[in-house]
This record gives C-alpha cells, structure tokens and sequence, in this order.
C-alpha cells in the first residue's frame, strides 16, 4: 500500500454484484484484508472486507448481504485497516451477535485487536498436561480434556450435541489451582430457539457472569459466519495471555462455519475440492485450531471444544475428516446409544483424547485411572462384540465369562456412560463407579491393571457379600 495514499479511501466505481461479493474497479491502493464501509443507494451502511485483490480491482465481502446494493450508485469507502474487535473485562457476562455487536444495545471499549490473531508458535508452546473437569464421566475418565487442548465432539443431526454443549459449559471447571477460569461460547448458523436454549441454561445455571457468549442465526449473511469463531477466539486470547485467566472455547457448529466457506467460495467462482468446499479449507480450518494452547511464560490458556455434525453420520466427511487431522482427538456421538436412551450417547471405543496421559496419575488425578481406564475399555469392548455374537447364536450358548462381559457392557452403559443432564460427577466419583463395575470380575480378570493398584481398589462382588 502506497505511504502517501489517505485514508479513507471511497470508490464509486461498483463494476458487479454477485451474491455477497462487490467488484470494485480502480482500487488500486487497498490491502487483504482491509475493511471496507459500504453505502447504500438509500444511505445505509453496511460493512465488509477485501477478500481479493488484482491490479485492476478489488473483491469486497459485505457482513450483512448486498440486498439494496446496486451497480453505479453504491459507494465504497476504503479504511486503511483490518478488522479488529475491542477487547476488555467489561465482555463477561455479554450476549454478542456473530459480527461482535452486544445483543442488548451498548458500546464496547477496550484495545481492539486483530481478530485474525496468529497461531501459537510451536517453539513458545508448553504441552497440556493438567486435567479440565467437565463433570463427564465418559469425558473425565477415558477421554480426559487437558488444558490447553483442542478436542472436538463429532455429533450428527438429531443428536443432543447442543444439550451437551451446555452441561459441558456450566460443569467444566480446573480440578486444582483455583486460578480464575472463563468461558467463551461461539454458536454459529443456529436456531432463534437454541440461541435461547444456551442464553437461558446459563443465566439460570449462574456461569453468565464468568462467559462470553457470540451467537451467529442461520438467517445471518455467511460471511457472518466466518467472522464469529475468530471474535471468539481472540476475546480467548485477551482473557488467556493478557489476564493470565484458563479459558475454554466452545464453537458450535463448525459444521455451519463450513459451509459458509463453501457458499462463498461457490460465490468466488473458485474450482472446488472435495465435495465442492474450498481447497484451502484445512488451511483456514488450522487457522481456528491452533489458536488454542499454553504459552511458555504465560500463566493462562485456551483450551477448544470444537462441536461439528456430520452429515448423513459420515465420519469420512471432509470438514470431520481435517478436523481429526488437525486436532488431538475425538469424541464421537452415537446414534444407537441414543436410541436405547443413553444421555449423553458418547461412544468411548473411537473416541480418542491423544493428550490424556499427561493430565492424569498421582498428582493430577488419582494413580488408578490409568489402569482403571484400560481395564474398562477392554471390558466394554468384549462385551459389544459379545453382542453380536448373541444376535447370531442366543445368550444361551455363551460361557459364564462371557457372560459376564455381556453383563458388563450393559452395566457401563446404565451406570457410567449415562447420566442426567444435571448431573455432575467429580472425577473421583467416576473412577469409583468404574471400580463398582469391574467388581463384577474375578481378580484375574483384570489384567491391565497393575497388581497393587488392584490390591488398593478392587472390592469383588463376593468379598462384599
């Protein structure tokens, strides 16, 4: 950009409008990225950013939809700088629209700050390794959220993901250190009646005044969309690094944020990857991701839960595909265990959370959970194969050792895996009601646990008799 080029900058010299896009010719002076005012034949402003440039003109995105623009009497004014969003404390306990403006009227104040931010860099990063309790016990014992982790909940539609979104929300808390913890909740292309849902449950529930809450409709323009995590996130970003304070940040749906990119690529004319989304997708999808993290000399964190439905139940979908990629771990919704009633349907098997081994053990949690958490994945993953086996050949053909299993994987699915939607379990309560399960096993059963460890816990049916 030229030194001797004033801001601001306003072209009339509107060429086409197509969708969301304006192409504005002469615009030889603008940046990536600048953001834009645009005026209205009937002088309504609207805002937007460049998207694209070349020497002859440039591409501009409008937030809120080019409904009453038109070509030669649509003006746009050039600002000389990006989009930043004012961060401040006065952001607790706030209801934000996806675009970053306060739901109940207001000014906000503060440092604005890019909201592109910069992913953490890999040198100045501390690994994760101590636990968030969300009060879980499928979460907390088997797939335990370090902080300063992302790991995403794959859900599909019809699935109570938004229920679980917010429990998750009002349970999640630092099991030790007492430091001062905030959430940060980003819903986009949602319903009038789940904005509702999640603003209610947390106003009743009491964490409002410790949340910030951005709330993007799916009657908003796409761009919207896009916006809405990276507000979120650097809203994080101020609490974490600047405060010193361990944030969590719920983002749901990225499913939606997705498919804003794809309508605006399609809208670009840009060739299509995969199922028609944008080839860079993974790259802007990494740009959400790795904002999350501990920096080296930095007493805060942020920590993600990225909440995505997969369409047709599709795990091999493109935006579940990279986010797997991208992120450390899973946790994976299931239609049967929803069917047969289990709140919430997490599936341990494929789950995964890849950083749980740091955040658990003496010191963290408790010594036994290591073990404890093997011992009950083998178990339960006998008796769902035992399943199958009893579709084909009846229970009666079964040993009692299967049976036993067979009697287990029930059990784990009535009494650990489910749990009201106000119930909230410490994780030593978890890891007890793991060892009531396992008690129905003779001791030679359990093989991945170590021996003294058992000799601590381990109370058989029998013994208790």
């Amino acid at each position: 950009m030229s030194e001797k080029t004033k801001y601001p900058v306003e072209l009339t010299s509107v060429s086409e409008i197509r969708g969301p896009l304006l192409i504005v010719e002469k615009a030889y002076n603008a940046s990536y990225g600048e953001i834009v005012e645009i005026k209205s034949p009937n002088g309504e402003i609207k805002r937007g950013r460049v998207l694209d440039l070349s020497r002859e003109f440039a591409v501009v995105q409008t937030f809120e939809g080019s409904d009453g623009l038109n070509v030669g009497t649509t003006s746009v004014k050039f600002l000389g700088e990006t989009l930043k969003f004012p961060v401040s404390d006065e952001l607790l306990g706030m209801s934000l629209d996806g675009s970053g403006r306060p739901l109940h009227g207001g000014h906000l104040g503060g440092e604005k700050t890019d909201i592109y931010g910069a992913s953490i860099n890999p040198y100045s990063r501390e690994y994760p390794a101590d636990i968030i309790q969300t009060g879980i016990s499928a979460i907390d014992c088997m797939n335990t959220l370090s902080r300063g982790q992302k790991l995403p909940i794959f859900s599909a539609s019809g699935l109570p993901h938004n229920r679980l979104a917010a429990q998750i929300a009002r349970q999640a808390k630092i099991l030790k250190g007492g430091e001062d913890f905030v959430l940060v909740f980003a819903a986009m292309g949602i319903t009038a009646d789940e904005a509702n849902f999640f603003r209610k449950e947390f106003e009743e529930s009491g964490i409002f005044s410790h949340a910030t809450l951005f709330l993007n409709l799916a009657d908003s323009p796409a761009i919207e969309r896009n916006l809405t995590p990276r507000l979120a996130l650097t809203t994080a970003e101020y609490f974490a690094f600047k405060r010193d304070m361990h944030v969590l940040v719920i983002l749901i749906d990225i499913t939606n944020y997705a498919e804003a990119l794809r309508e605006i690529a399609a809208a670009r004319e840009e060739v299509p990857g995969r199922r028609g989304y944008p080839g860079y997708m993974y790259t802007d999808l990494s740009q959400l991701y790795e904002r999350a993290g501990r920096v080296k000399g930095s007493k805060g964190s942020v920590t993600q839960i990225p909440i995505l439905t997969m369409p047709g139940d599709d795990l091999t979908h493109p935006v579940v595909d990279l986010t797997g990629y991208i992120t450390e771990g899973q946790i994976i919704l299931d239609r049967s265990l929803y069917q047969r009633g289990v709140y919430p349907p997490i599936n341990v098997l494929p789950s995964l959370s890849r950083l749980m081994k740091e955040a658990i053990g003496e010191g963290k949690t408790r010594e036994d959970q290591r073990g404890l958490s093997d011992q009950l994945y083998y178990a339960y993953a006998e008796g769902r194969g035992l399943r199958e086996l009893v579709a084909v050949i009846g229970e009666e053909a079964l040993g009692e050792r299967d049976k036993l299993y067979l009697q287990f994987a029930d059990n784990f699915e009535r009494k650990f895996l489910a749990q009201s939607f106000y119930e909230e379990r410490d994780i030593f309560e978890t890891l007890d009601r793991g060892w009531d399960l396992l008690s129905i096993f003779p001791e030679s059963e359990l093989k991945r646990i170590d021996p003294e460890i058992i000799k601590k816990y381990y109370k058989s049916k029998t013994s208790e008799e």
